[in-house]
């Protein structure tokens, strides 16, 4: 049985092509994007772009798999955040076989206010829930998802995701979590930088500018100049 390690780097490499190829992650350094926090950061992450290729959505599907399987731990239920988790969640949950259930956000505020769907009117009931993300940023809504499974009577110990930022809020975040549960991500921030400069998209110097930005995400645009953008 493969480690996680070289399951990683097989299919981290991969994927990080695919990103490149689909903008589903886009590096701009010299000319930062404004997230929806009005910070101005160097890089864009949309992993919805992955849907539009049938490839790319079996290869996140077969590295979750490849995955969960070095892992080990028997798994119940395969549940997705919404919405950008729902679609892999689908997709794992199918090729294993398992329950399905998604997490909102927050509770709905009509109907029967369900933040949980999937789940019958006993919660998991103990089950063992695996928590499929999208991306883990800083972590605080992986972190609300696995808070709410739990209130649902589920076992949640494991995160799996597609890609993270790396950013040490997150790593704490998690840590902190009692009982404890841990994230893997497909793709890892430093992977996805070593094969840009590989593949020519982004230069050593423009390297060395995102290892930067991931030491301090939040000061790194006010520090080159790139204030931050306050709505109105």
């Amino acid at each position: 049985m493969k480690r996680l390690e070289e399951i990683t780097e097989y299919y981290g490499p991969l994927l990080a092509k695919g990103a490149f190829e689909l903008g589903a992650i886009k590096l701009s350094p010299s000319a930062p994007f404004t997230w929806a926090s009005g910070y101005r950061m160097p890089i864009y992450n949309d992993n919805r772009m992955f849907l539009s290729q049938p490839k790319y959505r079996a290869l996140i599907r077969d590295a979750f798999a490849d995955m969960l399987s070095a892992i080990g731990g028997g798994f119940d239920n395969i549940a997705g955040t919404a919405t950008a988790g729902i679609p892999h969640a689908t997709s794992l949950a199918d090729m294993l076989y398992k329950p399905l259930s998604y997490v909102r956000s927050s509770s709905k505020d009509h109907g029967l206010g369900h933040q949980i769907e999937g789940i019958g009117k006993d919660g998991y009931n103990g089950q063992n829930v695996l928590l499929i993300e999208d991306l883990i940023s800083t972590g605080s809504s992986s972190l609300k998802a696995v808070e709410a499974i739990r209130n649902a009577g589920g076992n949640c110990t494991l995160c799996l995701a597609i890609f993270t930022y790396g950013l040490r809020t997150a790593e704490e975040a998690f840590a902190a979590l009692e009982p404890p549960c841990v994230f893997h991500t497909i793709l890892d921030y430093g992977t996805m930088i070593q094969t840009a400069c590989e593949t020519g998209y982004i230069s050593s110097d423009e390297a060395e500018v995102l290892h930067e930005w991931r030491e301090d995400p939040f000061g790194w645009g006010e520090k080159r100049g790139f204030s931050r953008e306050v709505k109105a």
